[in-house]
């Protein structure tokens, strides 16, 4: 049987299975982006698909301390609106 890899969500903490997050990735050049096939090149932090989980990683930086570096309000609503095309 083959192991299904987990990662953390940065809002909730909770560990997941990695196809029920979403990705988000900060390539070599700087250009942070939403990874939605988790297959991108970059450092990758994983976040639920749920809002309450974004509205606690925006509240907390944490996203910007995890990719090292400043998150534009275009990334965070790109991903507002994942999340919620995704839960309807």
């Amino acid at each position: 049987m083959k192991k299904i890899p987990q990662r953390t969500c940065m809002g909730c903490n909770e560990k997941k299975d990695k196809k029920e997050l979403i990705r988000i990735v900060k390539n070599k050049e700087n250009d942070i982006s939403i990874d939605l096939t988790g297959k991108l090149e970059g450092r990758g932090a994983y976040i639920c698909n749920n809002v309450k989980c974004l509205d606690k990683v925006v509240k907390s930086k944490r996203l910007e301390k995890m990719l090292d570096s400043k998150i534009s309000e275009d990334v965070y609503n790109k991903l507002r609106g994942v999340i919620i095309g995704k839960s309807e």
